[in-house]
């Protein structure tokens, strides 16, 4: 592997799509037949989302009990708001090394890397030539900056919230916070390289794990160390994560080829990779800037009264379990659009993107429904005890309900952001001269520029309604930012040359939300119904799939109708009578 620094000249048009791909790479093979090497088995999808919902369910419900556990501890005031300042340390580097950035460089990479090794076979593994390139440089760059956090450590806390009456306490916190960036981007990379390989198990375990480190701290520690056992707690599970990651990537190395240097003017040595080291920039940028939103946040949070940001921080983890499984979707399909990519198969991945946008949307809207259907029940099920009374419970609520308008905007972001970054990945064939450098091209940069302008509407719109809504208007600010910055996303998707069917995307989301939007009435009124926050949950939360699932079948939205007729043939399956009714005998 070789680098380059980024050519002048204009990017050259994207392979031409192929129109109808034999077996395009994702797609489950025909039964009886073996899948060619490195496609998937058949049932892999349902297999791969099964294993990673399940364990990011464990993984989000041991957070949520982590979540319970401080508020128990330590309520909302200025010892949690200090701790918070310093969450945002493994809060920033978790997108930006684990979930978002890392993955938006590395997937396509090393999809890119088994495109390569299945084209040649008996050459030098690309695979292992790609982590030779990159793991050495980005273990320095995480040390640096993980020193570079804890040394300057006063003067973040200093610019995120210059209006906290302790900042000592949360100088503290945010240098053993700051131990978790090198743990963290190890992570990212061995799970991005495991993904890529369609080895789901051990990287969505990661967040279990982490939280089991935590939680063990925080029980044992609590009345010792106070609010810093949170900090240490979330130290050690970010070393938890990197160990569990790196026995399955040593396997998958080692069951690879020897990366041995091709011969010059060997046809091997057209296939081998190019690290591109500029491309880099766009995705940082664009992932710390959608992560400023919180910055905001903190910023002008912490000049309102003590316990804001904590009821910010409560609501806003309430409200990203709606988002979880959304994501889920696009995380599991992510290496297939980014293999059919590689390929320069872009129908497959024009159809796979549209999918999951609908898919998504389903499984948030359904969430978002149930959030604005039930938030004061379900805020009091979870945090009302302890420290934290019915005061922080109507707060919380209150900011859940206007946090919860922009949840499909973020979901669909996480969509749409992936394949855009995968059509030029940071590394590229060495036989292929038409690719331009990654950090050059004025449309690399396109999801940073749309979410900077995200970013403005969330600042203005919490400049706006802070001084008279105080924490809601921080949550509008976000709300109205992140669905801005999906418009626009969803346009440079077009640009990019990933043309999906926007009048198709658009007419099943609309069929989506009118859907939420009746079931979350609904959910609201039979919620209101019982005084018990459990039976208020409870029956709020049927409430709305009911809905949701009647009105969504009834509009005709595809994600909706199709698994409401499954379960309407599993619980009444027709009869003999019925089958010679049908036609063909079906």
């Amino acid at each position: 592997m070789s680098t380059e620094q980024p050519a002048r000249t204009a990017p050259p048009p994207l392979p031409a799509a192929r129109t109808a791909p034999d077996a395009p790479p994702g797609a489950d093979p025909a039964p009886g037949t073996e899948p060619p090497p490195g496609r998937p088995r058949r049932g892999f999808m349902a297999k791969a989302f099964g294993v990673t919902a399940l364990l990011s369910a464990a993984g989000s419900a041991l957070g949520l009990f982590r979540d319970l556990l401080l508020a128990r501890y330590f309520g909302a005031n200025q010892g949690t708001d200090a701790f918070l300042v310093a969450w945002t340390v493994p809060e920033t580097a978790a997108p930006l090394l684990i979930e978002d950035a890392m993955a938006f460089l590395m997937v396509p990479a090393f999809s890119l890397a088994l495109v390569l090794r299945e084209e040649d076979p008996d050459g030098p593994d690309p695979v292992r030539q790609l982590v030779r390139a990159t793991m050495p440089w980005l273990l320095a760059a995480l040390c640096a900056l993980s020193l570079g956090a804890a040394l300057g450590a006063p003067q973040l806390v200093e610019l995120l919230a210059p209006g906290l009456p302790d900042p000592g306490l949360a100088v503290t916190c945010t240098r053993i916070t700051a131990l978790t960036i090198l743990p963290f981007g190890v992570a990212g990379y061995l799970g991005s390289a495991l993904r890529a390989h369609h080895d789901f198990t051990a990287p969505a375990g990661i967040y279990v794990v982490y939280n089991l480190g935590i939680l063990a701290v925080l029980l044992s520690a609590n009345a010792v160390w106070g609010v810093r056992s949170a900090a240490v707690g979330v130290a050690v599970g970010s070393l938890l994560m990197a160990a569990l990651l790196a026995g399955p990537f040593a396997r998958r190395l080692r069951a690879g080829r020897p990366a041995r240097r091709p011969a010059a003017g060997s046809p091997a040595a057209g296939r081998r990779l190019v690290l591109i080291p500029l491309a880099i920039l766009p995705v940082a940028v664009f992932t710390l800037t959608r992560q400023a939103q919180v910055f905001i946040e903190r910023y002008l949070g912490s000049g309102l009264p003590p316990g804001t940001i904590s009821h910010l921080n409560y609501a806003a983890k309430v409200s990203q379990l709606a988002m979880t499984a959304a994501i889920l979707i696009c995380t599991v399909t992510f290496p297939l659009v980014a293999r059919a990519l590689a390929a320069g198969d872009l129908v497959t991945a024009r159809n796979r993107v549209e999918k999951d946008l609908g898919q998504a949307a389903a499984v948030v809207l359904v969430g978002t429904a149930f959030l604005m259907a039930c938030a004061p029940s379900v805020v009091a099920l979870l945090f009302e005890r302890g420290a934290f009374g019915a005061q922080d419970t109507a707060a919380t609520a209150a900011v859940i309900r206007v946090y919860s308008v922009g949840l499909p905007a973020q979901a669909l972001i996480g969509v749409m952001v992936r394949p855009y970054f995968s059509v030029r990945p940071v590394v590229r064939r060495a036989d292929d001269p038409g690719a331009d450098g990654g950090g050059r091209s004025l449309l690399d940069w396109y999801p940073a520029a749309a979410m900077v302008l995200g970013l403005g509407v969330t600042i203005a719109v919490g400049l706006l309604a802070t001084p008279g809504y105080g924490a809601l208007g921080l949550a509008a600010g976000n709300a109205a930012g992140i669905t801005t910055t999906a418009a626009l996303l969803l346009r440079g998707l077009l640009l990019r040359g990933i043309a999906v069917r926007v009048p198709k995307v658009l007419g099943g989301q609309a069929r989506l939300l009118a859907a939420a939007v009746g079931a979350a009435g609904a959910g609201a009124f039979t919620a209101g119904l019982p005084a018990d926050p459990l039976l208020s949950t409870l029956l709020g939360g049927v409430t709305v799939a009911l809905v949701f699932a009647a009105l969504g079948a009834g509009l005709g939205a595809a994600e909706v109708r199709g698994p409401v007729l499954s379960v309407v043939r599993a619980l009444c399956p027709p009869t003999v009578a019925d089958e010679g009714k049908l036609p063909h005998g079906r």
